[in-house]
């Protein structure tokens, strides 16, 4: 894996835990990692990942709008 650092204002209430699941759910929405991948990044399990993921408005349905049309049009 690869290690990032990130310089943070000292008045940020932000600790490294939950900047790591922002980072990761963010890459999990946007498609860049797998749930596993993000849950791994979290140092999460799967389950517990997935749970935490409504907490930052991110769905686990990580299913692109435009094939849920096409799904839809062949049904």
């Amino acid at each position: 894996m690869k290690t990032i650092s990130i310089n943070l204002p000292e008045m940020s209430d932000l600790d490294s835990k939950e900047l790591t699941m922002i980072v990761a759910s963010q890459l999990y929405e946007s498609g860049k990692l797998s749930l596993g991948q993000a849950a791994d990044v979290a140092g999460y399990t799967k389950r517990t990942f997935a749970e935490f993921l409504g907490t930052y408005k991110v769905s686990i349905f990580n299913y692109p709008t435009n094939d849920l049309s096409k799904d839809v049009a062949n049904a």
